[in-house]
């Protein structure tokens, strides 16, 4: 895990005391159909064996080109850009990112390699709820539900409105996302904030859109992803959060 060149395709995996599910992140990774890319877990002060796994699963698969990196300052804007700027430092082409606690579908990196050949700069991915976490059949279609509902407010939102855009927003969930190394580098990259304060998948968005037109979704990137906030704070909560904070729980870093 050192810091030799990385693959075209970097995907960076923030991580924050993921004990139970990082192994589980890392296997749906190395399922991966399209195999010609670097994994760079950009760890954010985990207190519990999350670290010790990931360099036990890198011992165990040598094929896999799994990197670990350390980055101090709290929040997953920082961590984020931590692994980004690795991967524009050390050659990728194009990036991509999940979390800890998320499963890639089996053809994730080979439907980000397809949207970038489309001539797409930042891809938008589909995200899922994932099916383990003992959600019933009516929770997950309305999870479903709000994201649709979500993206459509998102783009009449005053916030994502405004002099200098090139084309309607995009919701970009931070756990499926992928953006050339160049757009990253010219947009600045995700802010270094923490959660509580700045959604910086938001704000990347919105920095890509004054650059260019050419982003998308793209429903085949597809990403199940952990329903645990919703679980915790309930569908009404968890929405009010992500829109703009409207509610700020004691303990956002639900494990």
């Amino acid at each position: 895990m050192t810091a030799t060149p990385t693959r075209g395709l970097c995907v960076v995996v923030p991580m924050l005391n993921e004990e139970k599910l990082v192994a589980q992140t890392l296997e749906s990774l190395r399922a991966q159909e399209y195999q010609d890319f670097t994994t760079v877990v950009v760890d954010n002060g985990s207190t519990d064996r999350s670290c010790q796994l990931v360099a036990e699963y890198a011992a165990a698969h040598p094929a896999m080109d799994l990197r670990l990196l350390h980055e101090p300052e709290k929040g997953t804007g920082a961590a984020a850009d931590t692994g980004m700027l690795f991967g524009v430092e050390h050659g990728a082409t194009w990036l991509a990112r999940t979390d800890a606690d998320c499963l890639a579908a089996p053809d994730w990196t080979a439907h980000i390699i397809a949207g970038f050949e489309s001539g797409l700069e930042m891809i938008a991915g589909r995200l899922v709820p994932r099916s383990d976490e003992g959600i019933t059949t009516w929770e997950r279609k309305m999870m479903l539900l709000a994201v649709e509902v979500a993206s459509f407010f998102g783009r009449i939102r005053p916030g994502n409105q405004g002099e200098g855009y090139l084309g309607p927003y995009q919701m970009l969930p931070g756990c499926n996302m992928a953006i050339t190394a160049d757009m990253y580098r010219r947009s600045g990259g995700f802010p270094r904030t923490r959660i509580e304060d700045l959604h910086e998948d938001r704000a990347l968005s919105n920095q890509v859109r004054r650059l260019t037109r050419n982003y998308g979704l793209r429903r085949d990137v597809l990403v199940y992803g952990s329903s645990r906030r919703v679980k915790a704070w309930g569908l009404k909560n968890t929405l009010a959060w992500y829109a703009d904070h409207r509610y700020r729980p004691e303990h956002v870093d639900i494990r």
